[in-house]
């Protein structure tokens, strides 16, 4: 075996996001609905594991085939050469989802997948009894859309959005992989300084300070797939080789995050500690009002509070006022929001330049893109 097909799983709206992601790492893609789907030779994994920043997993693609019943599932999982993949001792959950199929009973499925898959296991390692389950962990999926059933295995474990950084949170937390989705959606340089006034827990700016620096997003993790033997540990000491030689951790950076809540802003500083980028941001405690900008050509990055979620439309409607009053002073500046207040143009007084439709958890919002006017010469001063 010289290659493996990946799909990386995107959130709904971030699928290109994803996609460039991965071209960047020399890949060549087919984007779907929630996936981006890519063949690539086995030192893939590890490499897609460290570096992709906006997807949620990265899965192993074993088969796909047609089954309206429980027989063409049995078979067509049978069928498939599990034990390229799977150690003889391995552990083998069995996950399930079906939309639009006539096998719908995800619990049944679950069952047939996992019998098929043990069958043929015993049959191609000689094995009598049950397996052992005692190695490493390969979950599987049984993925069932219009009758297409989509066989997989997850490489990542706990989803990629997991950093291993965050050691607190507050309300209303943005996932790890969406922050940084909201990051490569801007066109900000490290050399440029990057605010997020509602900064929460520290997400945006610790995802931006990890995106100057060219730090891959795993690379204080573990993998699922660390402790298969077909990956070889060659392909991750390699993988781990290449994110230490080409991250620039000489690349100064001015990202400021600042809260209105103390508290936050002591739970931000700690996680960005225990990222390692204690020294690369500052965080203060001060309300949007009073935010002013000594330099031009910024970027400002945010989740702001809004209606759904944290306290009320009225709220949001002030805030994306204030903050529109203040820019209005910055025309240099790009302002890039994430809000589920639909009135936010109006409150903001701008219509945006863009305007992009994505989800925060179930939560439907849209990314507010409004680009500024750039100036030359700057000093990296923020008052």
């Amino acid at each position: 075996m010289q290659t493996v097909t990946l799909i990386a799983t995107a959130a709904m709206g971030l699928e290109s996001v994803v996609a460039k992601e991965v071209k960047n790492l020399g890949y060549e893609v087919q984007v779907d609905n929630g996936k981006v789907e890519f063949e690539a030779p086995i030192s893939a994994i590890p490499r897609c594991n460290l570096w992709l920043r906006s997807a949620d997993r990265v899965k192993l693609l074993v088969g796909k085939f047609k089954a309206t019943s429980f027989d063409d599932l049995f078979e067509g999982t049978k069928a498939l050469p599990w034990e390229i993949y799977i150690d003889e001792d391995g552990e083998i959950p069995v996950i399930g989802k079906s939309v639009q199929s006539t096998l719908h009973s995800v619990p049944d499925c679950q069952k047939i997948v996992k019998k098929a898959l043990v069958e043929r296991m015993k049959l191609k390692y000689g094995m009598v009894s049950k397996l052992p389950e005692t190695g490493a962990m390969y979950r599987v999926e049984i993925a069932l859309l219009k009758d297409e059933a989509t066989l997989t295995i997850d490489t990542s474990g706990v989803g990629l959005h997991k950093r291993g950084y965050r050691v607190g949170q507050g309300d209303a937390p943005l996932k790890e992989t969406l922050a940084a989705s909201l990051v490569l959606l801007t066109n900000w340089h490290p050399n440029e300084p990057f605010v997020d006034p509602f900064c929460g827990s520290g997400t945006i700016p610790i995802e931006a300070a990890m995106i100057g620096q060219n730090i891959a997003p795993g690379f204080n993790r573990e993998f699922s797939s660390e402790n298969w033997s077909f990956v070889k540990q060659k392909h991750w000491d390699k993988a781990f080789e290449e994110a230490e030689d080409v991250a620039n951790y000489d690349q100064p950076l001015n990202i400021t995050g600042t809260d209105i809540d103390h508290k936050m802003i002591d739970v931000a500083n700690r996680n960005a500690l225990e990222a390692g980028l204690g020294e690369l941001i500052q965080w203060k405690q001060m309300q949007v009002s009073d935010l002013h900008f000594k330099q031009p050509n910024g970027y400002i990055v945010s989740n702001p509070p809004y209606g759904q979620r944290l306290g009320d439309q009225k709220q949001a409607m002030k805030t994306a006022k204030q903050l529109g009053e203040i820019i209005s002073n910055y025309p240099s500046w790009s302002v890039y929001i994430i809000t589920a207040y639909d009135q936010f143009e109006a409150a903001f007084g701008k219509k945006a330049t863009k305007k992009r439709k994505l989800f925060n958890g179930y939560i439907r919002t849209d990314y507010y893109q409004y680009f500024g006017q750039k100036e030359s010469g700057y000093s990296n001063e923020i008052k």
